[in-house]
């Protein structure tokens, strides 16, 4: 189990590699790669996941229209709310991350989990 003062790299890195992504990057920025998507993925922790400057409006990239951010699952909601509240010009989607078994959980901006 990781603690919730770290973000979730190791975990985001595992989830895009289950879905068939190829993953590259240091630090908390990821680029995910399949097929002719590319994701910039941004692992936040607990903290982080309520900090405005993570959420920029344009993405922080331009060259990237697909944006997921992933953090612990008890932040999930609340950045959800936030990026929902900003309406960034990016397709988005957060994924929580369960700190007792590494399961994850979609939530994307109509507040439905997948």
């Amino acid at each position: 189990m990781a603690p919730v003062t770290m973000p979730p790299v190791e975990e985001a890195r595992r989830i895009f590699r289950r879905l068939g992504y190829s993953v590259d990057g240091d630090g908390t920025d990821l680029r995910a790669e399949r097929k002719w998507r590319t994701v910039h993925v941004t692992a936040l922790d607990a903290d982080e996941a309520s900090a405005p400057r993570q959420l920029r409006a344009d993405g922080g990239r331009s060259e990237y229209h697909l944006r997921c951010f992933v953090t612990w699952m008890e932040s999930a909601g609340k950045l959800r709310d936030r990026l929902a509240g900003l309406d960034p010009n990016y397709e988005w989607a957060v994924i929580g991350v369960d700190t007792e078994d590494d399961d994850y959980t979609v939530v994307d901006r109509v507040e439905t989990a997948a």
